[in-house]
Formats: C-alpha cells, structure tokens, sequence
C-alpha cells in the first residue's frame, strides 16, 4: 500500500516537475542568450551586459519574482480546497501589486549608470550598462504579470501550455537577438531590446490560454472589483515571500557587483558573470522541483491530507539528491569547454574553467534548500524562510566571501565559496525546520490562514458540514 502511494506520488510529481524544470530553464534562458550573443561583441560589452543583468536582478526580477510566489501559498491550497474561483481573484490582485511596484523600480533601472558610478563601479562598464538597462525597462511589467500567470496556471497543475509558451518565445528570442544584435546595430542594447520584446510575447501567449481555454473556465471567471481590495492582507504574505527569494538570490548577484572591485575587474566580472549565468541556468532545475514541492504540499494541505503532504516532502527531497549528482558530474566533465560558449579570452576560459568545481558543489547544496525552500511557500511559512535567508546569507556568507575575495585575495574564488558557507547553513535550517514540522498539526492550521487572507474559509468548511 506505502509502495502504491509512492508511486502514485512520483507520477504525479514527474508530471508536474519535468514541464516546470523546462519552463524555468527556457524563461530564464531568455537573459543567458542575451549575454550570450553579446558576449562575442568583447569583454568590455559582456562585463557591461552582465553587470546590467544582476543590476536588474537585484532591484526589479527578483522582488518581483518573490512577491509573486505568495500566489504558490493562496492559489496552491485554494485549489486544494476547490475554492476554484478564488484563483482568479488572487491572480488579478497580485498583478495589480506587482504593476505597481514595478513603477519605481523601472526609475531605478533608468538610472543604473549613475548608481554604478556611484558605488564606484568601472565608468566604461557602467556606461554600457546603463544603456543595457533602459533598453530592458519594458520587461520588468511583461514580467511582473508573466509571474502571476505562470503561479496561476501552476498551482492548477496546468504547466504544460506554459511550456509551450516558453518554448516558442525562446525560439523566437534567438532569432530577435540576431536581428537586434547583429543586423540593427543596436549592439548590446539589441540583446536588452529582445528581452522586452520576448516577454511580452510569452505574457500575451499566456494571456489568451487563460482566457480562451476550458481548463481555466472554474478558475478565470473575468476581472473582478474584489481584486482591487485585501491587498494589505496580501502583502502580509507577498512581502515576507519577497524578503525570502530577494535575501538569496542577492546574495549571488552581488557576486558579480563586487567583482567589479577586485584588482583585474574586466576578467573577475567577466567570469564571475559567466559562473552565475551558468549556476543560475542549472539552477532553473530544482527550481522546477521546488514548484513541484510547493504545488504538491499547498494542494494537499488545503484538500486536508497531511499525510500526502509529508509523502511529497520525501519525493521530492529524493528527487533532488539525483538530479543533484547528475549535474555535478556534467559540470565537472565540461569545465574547460564551457568558457567558450560565452567568451573568445583564453584567460576568461581558463578562470571559468578553475571555478567549476566550486560551482558544482554550491549547486549540489541549491538543489536542496531549492527544494526546502519549496515546502516552506507550499505551508506559508515564508517569514520564517526570510529569517533563515537573512542569517544563513548576510551573517555568514557574505561576510565570509569578503574575508576571502578581499582580505585573503582568493579573489572572485573567495566570494563564491563564502556563498557555499551560506548555503550550507541554509539547508541544515531548512531540513531541522522541515524535520520538526507535525504535519498534523500543520493542516489543522491552514484555516487561520484562509481566514487571514479572506478565503472565506468558514463559509466553505460550514458547506461541507451541511452536506
């Protein structure tokens, strides 16, 4: 019987996480190929794209990525609880909220070249940067409202048709740089411009399958008034869910922006911008696995199944451990050919080159708290996540990769191995948190929650009784 339902568990988690996995590498491939092509154009343009990109990162993607992932929480056990319609109003308030947010942050893009400047970045790169950033400036709303759509969709077990989505407009990306890059002369701000074009094509994509499909009939009824209120309620969850994706993923892009500082900072940014690319593509892998562990336990946990909860933990966890190997292996075969795909500099390739092993071994560290930081949106514990993210990353990690990248001069090896040290911190909170967790009692709670955010929880549970 144990054995049937883990099967059952690994079927359903297979279905759901192989779409996931590929959405997750082809939305984010977007930015890789963009550095890619530009790459070729020099060192110069490439540290430039690069430093563009994490800026980006840091003060608009990530923020809005975060607060996006509360909808894994609200949707994820709505669905589970057949509160059908209440996705579509969680979908339209969240893109309300992440409109709006995106205003400031595209002023902080428009300005990148004089924060650059000002925390005395190389004034060459920052120059290029800062025209690579304004170009992007129409794809931080693209991808606010593609944020919502994909948690949307996701929380439904719906991720096929946003696989497909995401495949044709990364088909069509490669051929927007090429024209953009090579044959407009537009250079490094063609690569920018085919980011806002690509994502805004995924969104429309995406925007007609919603609402033309019979798969969402339950779950879009049409644009609501309800969905313009609640929203300090909804920022109860979403903010603590930015502060818990923006803690880590800063971290790794600020990599980049102190590289920038070392002695030689053309070849440290060069490959430090080449190793988080490459770390952050892999990445995309257990991502698709922590979507799975988020959708699993949410579903569970508002259907009332503790049980099948705790089962999805166990998969996944498993899961993660072989991909994990797998990758490690592939990276530690190809070290010394993987600068070339981005850059012609032997100097850069053979840097790359010694830096992959490190890589690999934070990568293997990810897979986990991927995962574990999965569970954690899937329960709401998402403040609890932040204070995790904020110990295991700004009170150790970083401090250490200064202590190593500048102190001792490891150089951009130090910075990278002082976020190995968070990571493992990291996981071995997740893991005792996830460890200690009373599945039971875990459940029992998911109606506070409801309640909290206007479920209209009592209502339905009141339903059931009467049936």
């Amino acid at each position: 019987m144990i054995g049937n339902s883990v099967k059952e568990e690994v079927k359903k988690q297979f279905w759901l996480s192989a779409p996931l996995i590929g959405v997750s590498l082809l939305q984010y491939s977007l930015q890789v190929i963009s550095v890619m092509f530009v790459g070729h154009l020099g060192s110069l343009p490439l540290s430039a794209a690069s430093i563009a990109t994490s800026f980006a990162s840091v003060t608009g993607f990530t923020f809005l990525m975060g607060t996006a992932s509360a909808l894994e929480t609200l949707c994820g056990q709505s669905y589970g609880a057949k509160m059908y319609g209440k996705l579509g109003i969680f979908m339209q308030r969240a893109m309300f909220v992440l409109l709006i947010l995106s205003i400031p942050l595209s002023m902080v893009w428009f300005y990148t070249e004089d924060i650059l400047v000002f925390v005395h970045q190389d004034k060459s790169i920052a120059r290029l940067a800062g025209s690579y950033a304004r170009y992007m400036i129409p794809s931080i709303y693209a991808y606010a409202l593609l944020q919502c759509l994909n948690r949307f969709l996701q929380t439904q077990n719906n991720v096929f048709p946003v696989f497909v989505s995401s495949g044709i407009t990364t088909c069509l990306h490669v051929l927007l740089c090429w024209v953009f890059v090579w044959k407009s002369g537009l250079g490094h701000r063609g690569a920018a411009l085919a980011i806002s074009v690509s994502y805004w094509v995924n969104v429309i994509l995406l925007s007609c399958y919603v609402k033309f499909s019979a798969s969402c009939s339950q779950t879009w009824t049409g644009f609501s008034k309800e969905a313009l209120s609640h929203i300090p309620a909804f920022m109860k969850l979403g903010f603590p869910s930015a502060v818990m994706v923006c803690l880590e993923l800063w971290s790794f892009e600020l990599l980049v922006l102190l590289s920038g500082l070392l002695p030689n900072p053309v070849l440290e940014t060069s490959t430090l911008s080449i190793c988080l690319n490459t770390s952050l593509t892999v990445w995309m892998i257990p991502v698709g696995l922590g979507g799975t562990a988020s959708t699993r336990i949410s579903n569970e946990l508002g259907a009332g199944n503790p049980k099948g909860a705790k089962l999805a933990v166990r998969v996944v966890v498993a899961t993660v451990v072989v991909e994990g190997i797998m990758i490690g292996s592939v990276l530690l075969a190809i070290r010394n050919k993987l600068g070339y795909a981005f850059s012609s500099d032997p100097k850069v390739i053979k840097y790359v080159a010694s830096m992959i092993p490190i890589v690999a071994a934070g990568n293997f560290l990810d897979g986990f708290q991927c995962v574990l930081s999965g569970v954690a949106r899937g329960c709401g514990w998402q403040k609890i996540g932040a204070c995790v993210n904020l110990g295991s990353y700004y009170l150790v990690g970083v401090p250490l990769g200064l202590l190593l990248g500048f102190h001792l001069h490891f150089g951009g090896r130090g910075l990278w191995l002082g976020i190995v040290s968070a990571l493992v911190v990291q996981v071995l909170s997740l893991s005792i948190i996830t460890l200690v967790t009373n599945w039971d009692k875990e459940q029992t709670m998911r109606p506070s929650t409801f309640a909290a955010i206007n479920f209209a929880h009592v209502t339905f549970c009141c339903q059931k009784s009467c049936k």
